[in-house]
């Protein structure tokens, strides 16, 4: 299970999403597949109900969309940004 580790004061300019973290000092720019995970994690999901959400929104293969929400989740775990529970199945 996947859930956000901070909250972030958001903005919706266009399609995207910027968002910054108050206490850390840092801004954040999301892409719109970004912004769907992120908004998706208001609630806490796992990486196949992400994956599902996203191949449903969006024209992609399945092993594309695994692949790259691998690195995104990758990539906002590393900024802090969610959190994954311990112990939670990670998709290899």
């Amino acid at each position: 299970m996947y859930e956000r580790a901070t909250r972030l004061l958001e903005a919706e300019l266009g399609d995207e999403l910027m968002t910054l973290d108050v206490d850390a000092g840092k801004c954040f720019g999301f892409n719109p597949v970004a912004a769907s995970v992120w908004r998706r994690l208001d609630e806490p999901a796992n990486f196949e109900q992400l994956r599902t959400a996203l191949l449903e929104e969006y024209d992609v293969t399945s092993e594309q969309c695994t692949a790259e929400l691998r690195d995104l989740m990758e990539v906002l775990v590393d900024h802090g940004l969610v959190r994954q529970a311990v112990g939670a199945d990670r998709l290899a």
